[in-house]
């Protein structure tokens, strides 16, 4: 894909600054550059990508759009293990202590959408109680928690539409991102 040293990149901005994008500068100018360069050679037809990874499927998203790209991108449902914890290649690195402890990531989220559907909409509300599932585990180190715009990944105060609501974490060294829609509408 790199034969020699790149000039050329492919930049979405707004939506590669927040979430995973404050604490990785660059990543995303890279997965767009290499998507668009991927597309471009195979000429796809169609991109299949994992909810999981919410913020690049939604930057891949905006990149096909903004540049005509003949192609259509599939979001695909969260693959989970049987305790809930998305499944990921990172996992392979966890401890079997750690990745008992991973399991809580998921449980956050869960108690995210009991809330919700219990007619919760304070978003600092509902990050406390999440941040009370996550907290009883010592392991973990919480890199972002947040209930944004499922379009624009802008923070929300209040839950109305469509929100995404997103967690990086690390375990020792390994760091494990998740996620959940939610649609109010529905």
């Amino acid at each position: 894909m790199y034969a020699a040293r790149n000039l050329t990149w492919v930049n979405v901005e707004k939506l590669t600054e927040p979430l995973c994008g404050r604490f990785r500068p660059g990543h995303f100018r890279g997965v767009t550059t290499v998507c668009a360069k991927l597309f471009n050679i195979i000429a796809a037809d169609v991109a299949y990508f994992g909810q999981k990874d919410a913020q690049q499927s939604l930057v891949i998203k905006r990149m096909v759009a903004d540049l005509n790209m003949p192609l259509e991108i599939i979001v695909c449902p969260t693959v989970r293990e049987p305790d809930g914890l998305a499944v990921s290649s990172r996992n392979q690195y966890l401890t079997d202590p750690q990745r008992k402890d991973a399991a809580c990531i998921y449980k956050s989220l869960q108690k995210c959408r009991q809330l919700i559907d219990a007619g919760a909409t304070d978003t600092q509300k509902i990050t406390n109680e999440m941040l009370k599932v996550i907290n009883q585990v010592s392991s973990i180190e919480i890199e972002y928690l947040s209930i944004v715009d499922a379009k624009t990944l802008q923070a929300v105060e209040h839950i109305t539409g469509t929100i995404l609501v997103a967690i990086a974490v690390r375990i020792g060294t390994v760091r494990l991102i998740d996620n959940i829609l939610v649609d109010l509408r529905k």
